[in-house]
């Protein structure tokens, strides 16, 4: 004696709303962030985040393929970050 949604559909839907809250959260500090790494880290919490949707995306239409995407995206994300974090090492830490 269910109700009309099953668990899973309950936990998609609450699991999607709170990774796009923490975009638009992550969306306003890559825009409000006051320093260069701020941005930098917001834009990389994106692209993780993004690769959540994908992820949560995948198990909600039953299609594993869309898996593929997520790991080269999450694989992108941190190299452009250990990009960044040499940058900042050699030129220092001020702007």
């Amino acid at each position: 004696m269910g109700g009309p949604y099953t668990f899973n559909e309950v936990a998609l839907v609450v699991s999607m709303g709170m990774v796009l809250v923490g975009m638009f959260l992550s969306f306003a500090r890559l825009v409000l962030g006051p320093t260069l790494p701020d941005r930098v880290v917001a834009l990389d919490l994106l692209g993780v985040l993004a690769v959540g949707v994908i992820a949560i995306y995948s198990i909600a239409v039953n299609q594993s393929i869309l898996i593929d995407p997520a790991f080269i995206l999450a694989l992108v994300g941190f190299l452009s970050t250990v990009g960044f974090a040499r940058y900042l090492e050699r030129r220092g830490f001020d702007e």
